[in-house]
């Protein structure tokens, strides 16, 4: 339906190489990333990354802290986040 469609949309435009969101904060990038997993996933079963992978670990920690949020509501905040991106890359 709708909110699948217009998610898959936003998330060809985030990983766009060259594209309006290639050159977002780690911060931002970490949003999308926890609110795609949870989306696409679900919750996070993953096993915690080792303490010097630091990257995996922000990941993982992001991606966990959704708990137990639904699809849907992890693909309407995925859209919001991708549309505020946007916004504020626009109004550069």
């Amino acid at each position: 339906g709708g909110l699948e469609e217009v998610f898959r949309e936003r998330s060809k435009l985030a990983v766009q190489k060259g594209g309006p969101l290639s050159k977002i904060s780690q911060e931002s990038q970490l949003r999308l990333y926890k609110y795609y997993k949870q989306a696409t996933v679900g919750a996070c079963d993953a096993p915690k990354p080792g303490s010097f992978d630091f990257k995996g670990k922000a990941k993982w920690e992001a991606w966990r802290s959704l708990g137990g949020m639904s699809a849907e509501e992890a693909m309407g905040e995925y859209i919001k986040e991708v549309d505020g991106l946007l916004e504020a890359r626009a109004a550069e």
